[in-house]
């Protein structure tokens, strides 16, 4: 098989900005982690699982810290959607340390399929659930109620 060192997954758009400058580079970042774990899925067997395991780990730290960020944006700005999307992000987490757990116990696990999966969860959660706190917050802003600075360094 031939790899490319560049192959992706996912490449990142301006259709998935928030407005939201720290968020916005978090979101990057997420992407980024994607293809660490797809470029990992189409190395030889030996490479592929030294290398999965490591981006799997820090996929899992990073959308920790993403979402932990996320929700105190979202506290911030009494955001009403707050324990919705909460519970998007909880339903990820616990999904994705099952996931890390099954990989792990060598349990039926396909690690391109958790690729595929995580890519289309990221993907429909910045395009949607995203979208509606980012323009809650960006709505405030422009009514300056809240400073483009405070939400900037709330994240």
């Amino acid at each position: 098989m031939t790899f490319s060192k560049d192959a992706q997954i996912i490449s990142w758009s301006d259709r998935y900005a928030t407005g939201i400058r720290e968020i916005d580079n978090q979101h990057k970042q997420l992407v980024f982690l994607i293809n660490d774990l797809y470029r990992a899925c189409l190395k030889g067997d030996k490479v592929m699982e030294a290398e999965f395991r490591e981006a799997m780990s820090c996929m899992v730290e990073y959308v920790q810290l993403h979402f932990n960020d996320e929700l105190k944006l979202m506290k911030f700005i009494k955001y009403p959607g707050y324990s919705e999307h909460k519970k998007q992000h909880d339903s990820l987490i616990i999904t994705v340390l099952k996931m890390a757990n099954r990989y792990q116990q060598d349990k039926k696990f396909v690690p391109i399929n958790f690729v595929w999966y995580l890519k289309d969860w990221v993907v429909g959660h910045i395009a949607g659930s995203d979208m509606e706190y980012a323009a809650y917050a960006n709505d405030l802003k422009n009514k300056r109620l809240v400073s483009e600075i405070v939400l900037n360094n709330l994240a």
